[in-house]
């Protein structure tokens, strides 16, 4: 059964790289703060760029109301990085979901196993508030969109 608004946000532990610099990376990490989780298909993709990069100019946005970004995957270290590196560089780590089981435990997998483009913005208790599930075709959530989910998980929190 997939996670919705109000459930506990799964907990995970993922590799993840940030400006060439590799670590793990855990939900636990940001407790007391909010956390928009990024689930996007591909490294190198044209939406998931556009994506990433929409999300990285507007940064500021998300660390003024103290909002961690993480960014999902399947691919592994190697990809994420080349991929940061060729667009100049993320605002956020990309993490590695290779066997997908984080994807998994969000429900963000399609049909035939694929990743979706979802997102979710995890109060600063460890609630889920926003949910979005993604299907083929569709756009990626405004920042204008996450950033209000992310001021509602802010007065929704105990």
């Amino acid at each position: 059964m997939a996670v919705t608004a109000g459930d506990r946000a799964p907990a995970f532990t993922a590799p993840g790289t940030l400006n060439g610099e590799r670590g793990t990376y855990a939900l636990q990490d940001f407790a007391g703060q909010p956390v928009v989780l990024v689930f996007y298909p591909g490294d190198n993709t044209p939406v998931c760029t556009r994506q990433l990069n929409a999300y990285t100019d507007d940064i500021d946005q998300f660390l003024e109301l103290g909002a961690q970004i993480l960014a999902f995957s399947p691919e592994d270290l190697d990809s994420h990085e080349g991929f940061a590196e060729h667009q100049g560089g993320f605002g956020f780590p990309l993490l590695a979901d290779v066997d997908k089981e984080i994807a998994r435990a969000y429900g963000v997998l399609g049909p035939v196993g694929f990743y979706r483009r979802c997102v979710f913005v995890v109060d600063p208790a460890g609630v889920l508030r926003y949910v979005h599930r993604g299907f083929a075709g569709s756009q990626f959530r405004t920042t204008d969109e996450l950033v209000a989910a992310v001021r509602d998980a802010l007065a929704l929190a105990p």
